[in-house]
């Protein structure tokens, strides 16, 4: 379904050498001075603790950073949480709630993330 919103583009994490497989999806729309995250999903093989792989929605949202970064919006990304998943998000992306459900990625935090995923980009 979100592939066929015109605001949204969807991206899919795969394996360098396995690119059939889909570990993960992302939704982004581009609001001109950041992106906003609609949605990151893990392949259900992904998930619990038998999970194939682990970091897939780290990665996606390191993806959605770099993709900010690239864009000169800073890294910058805002997204929507889920309630029992604010503190998580808070401690392992470094985002920070601003309210209600809504979190963002300042520039610091979408660095580290980027440095994380992408560590081949600072050699």
């Amino acid at each position: 379904m979100e592939f066929k919103l015109t605001d949204r583009n969807v991206y899919k994490l795969t394996i360098r050498n396995n690119p059939t497989i889909i570990q993960g999806l992302a939704s982004i729309s581009d609001y001109h001075d950041h992106l906003y995250l609609h949605l990151i999903e893990s392949a259900p093989f992904n998930l619990g603790k038998l999970k194939l792989y682990e970091g897939v929605p780290g990665n996606l949202f390191a993806f959605a950073c770099k993709s900010s970064w690239d864009k000169g919006y800073q890294g910058f990304v805002s997204f929507t949480s889920k309630t029992k998943l604010v503190e998580h998000y808070e401690n392992t992306l470094g985002a920070t709630h601003i309210g209600g459900h809504k979190m963002v990625i300042f520039p610091h935090e979408a660095l580290k993330l980027i440095n994380k995923y992408y560590p081949t980009l600072n050699k």
